[in-house]
C-alpha cells in the first residue's frame, strides 16, 4: 500500500529536503517503520522510548488526528496521506 507522508520543514534534513515521500504501510505504525527504513532518524524524533508518539508531534491520516482514532494502529488506506505536524506553542 503506497502512502504519501508530508514532512515538516524541521525534519526535511532526513529526507534530503523532500517535503513529501512515498512509503508503504497499512497502519500508521507500519508507515513509520517504512519511513524509518527509507530515511533513518524519524523514529527517534517522532516516538519516545516506550514507542509512543511524542507529546509534541501530531500525526494525521487524511484530516484525522490519530490520537482520536486508533493511535499508531490507525489504518491507512492505499493512496492516503499521512501528515507529520509538530506542535506549536506560544504565548
Amino acid at each position: 500500500m503506497s502512502v504519501t507522508v508530508r514532512v515538516p520543514t524541521t525534519l526535511r534534513t532526513l529526507t534530503a529536503g523532500a517535503s513529501e515521500v512515498e512509503v508503504e504501510g497499512a497502519t500508521v505504525s507500519a508507515v513509520l517503520e517504512s519511513l524509518e527504513s527509507a530515511h533513518p532518524g524519524f523514529k527517534d524524533r517522532l516516538l519516545d522510548a516506550d514507542g509512543s508518539l511524542r507529546r509534541f508531534v501530531n500525526l494525521y491520516v487524511a484530516d484525522d488526528d490519530v490520537r482520536f482514532r486508533d493511535g499508531l494502529d490507525t489504518a491507512v488506506d492505499d493512496g492516503a496521506t499521512v501528515s507529520i505536524i509538530p506542535a506549536v506553542a506560544g504565548g
